[in-house]
């Protein structure tokens, strides 16, 4: 007979099967590091399940996990820093790559190496942007977060993801001649 413990560990182990791709996708979108998205990710759900009890709905179970992914990644900088002898791209995801993360809809080879191009064009310029811009970006481009949740995901106000998406969007165009 299954007992009221059983049934809240299937109804986590539901909850993280539902939302670990999205968690996982920003947390690589952002550091470009698969162990440290892995990690993160990890530490992300682990948070979250001693905190379940605490979760009071406010939010959508989406969002409040993105917020704990979000303070992750920054702890995570705020600590790198500090450790400035470790190598910044130890493990790191060849920009090559990124485009396999993305759907594309073209179809022929030339097509699909021009996408694949473009985007890594992309997030080489996200690289580039101030962690507050690169974050909103993400939320909002590759997570398709709308306004409201990624302000509820970032603890800002809406005219300050509204300024920080509109920064970095401008500095993604300018950077890829406004092709963006």
């Amino acid at each position: 007979m299954a007992t009221a413990d059983d049934f809240a560990a299937q109804q986590f182990s539901d909850l993280v099967a539902s939302y670990r791709p999205q968690i996982f996708r920003f947390l690589l979108a952002s550091t470009h590091d698969e162990d440290l998205a892995e990690t993160l990710t990890q530490e992300c759900f682990l948070k979250a399940h001693r905190n379940w009890a605490q979760f009071r709905g406010d939010s959508s179970v989406m969002t409040w996990l993105m917020r704990i992914a979000i303070n992750l990644q920054k702890d995570h900088w705020r600590n790198r820093r500090l450790q400035f002898w470790r190598q910044a791209t130890t493990h790191s995801v060849d920009l090559d790559e990124a485009h396999d993360w993305l759907p594309s809809g073209e179809r022929s080879p030339e097509q699909r190496l021009i996408a694949a191009e473009r985007v890594a064009q992309v997030w080489q310029a996200v690289k580039g942007l101030s962690e507050r811009q690169r974050t909103v970006f993400l939320l909002r481009y590759v997570e398709e977060m709308d306004m409201k949740e990624i302000v509820s995901a970032t603890g800002l106000n809406e005219g300050t993801v509204k300024a920080h998406l509109s920064r970095a969007l401008g500095r993604v165009r300018a950077r890829l001649g406004g092709a963006l």
